[in-house]
């Protein structure tokens, strides 16, 4: 960081030319929510070089949706894109259809969709924006877990996006760390709840990495930002995230629920 400003992040890379897929999840019917940018891009891609029929769901962004799409069709694997918002209840009702009518069930749900926006005090912080966090982070992932495990039987998980934020903290990012520390205790009750089932629940805490979602910091001081520096010494790249994912959702997981992949650099080590 230089000038008060964040320095300039990398490109994102979502999936590495040396990553071989062994059919992981073949024929799997995959739903990813936010899959078309930044990690939900990264999954959607790793998803499909091991065989899965990936459906994401996008909100506004109908040029990065179609590059996604591309790739995923690029890796010999079905696509299915979906234009929604995941803070309604009802366009996530349609998203899970949508793949029931498709591929007729589904196997593994991705809740990846997020929004973060930084505060210097909580005082800025206004209604409407402690609502938005809320509404997109969780309430969205409430949505499209309910709709999904109607149709889950055993043998099916449920990935879901947590953040480094929820076990650390960031001063920065009240109303987001907030909605991710919900995120790690609704993780560890719903895997309890449907583990009687045969369907397991896990997620991924990642740190700072090259995304969008980053681009909230642009000319924020650089104060507010120490906690976007990794002890490894960089912010990750999306395709560093996406064999987390492949690993809970496939077999290789198998005897693992409730539990958290941390990948962010160090980060919970200097916890």
């Amino acid at each position: 960081m230089t000038d008060g400003k964040v320095a300039h992040l990398p490109d994102p890379e979502y999936i590495d030319d040396g990553y071989v897929g062994a059919g992981k999840l073949k024929d799997k019917r995959i739903l990813i929510s936010g899959g078309d940018s930044g990690i939900g891009r990264a999954v959607s891609l790793h998803f499909a070089r091991e065989g899965a029929k990936v459906a994401f769901i996008y909100h506004a962004a109908e040029d990065k949706a179609e590059d996604t799409r591309k790739g995923i069709e690029a890796e010999g694997a079905e696509a299915l894109v979906i234009q929604g918002d995941t803070a309604s209840s009802a366009d996530c009702d349609a998203a899970v259809q949508k793949v029931i009518d498709a591929w007729g069930g589904i196997d593994v749900l991705v809740n990846n969709a997020g929004f973060q926006k930084p505060y210097k005090t909580l005082e800025d912080v206004s209604d409407e924006d402690w609502r938005a966090h809320f509404d997109v982070n969780m309430a969205g992932m409430f949505f499209l877990s309910r709709a999904a495990l109607r149709h889950m039987t055993e043998g099916a998980n449920i990935v879901n996006t947590t953040s480094i934020n929820a076990f650390v903290g960031n001063d920065a990012l009240v109303p987001y760390s907030a909605t991710k520390g919900a995120i790690t205790a609704f993780t560890r009750s719903l895997a309890k709840q449907y583990m009687d089932r045969g369907i397991r629940v896990n997620e991924v805490a990642p740190g700072p990495v090259a995304t969008d979602i980053q681009s909230v910091f642009e000319d924020f001081d650089e104060d507010i930002l120490k906690n976007m520096a990794a002890p490894m010494g960089r912010v990750g790249q999306p395709r560093e995230l996406g064999p987390a994912y492949v690993f809970l959702a496939s077999r290789d997981g198998s005897f693992v629920t409730g539990q958290t992949i941390h990948v962010n650099g160090g980060m919970i080590v200097g916890a």
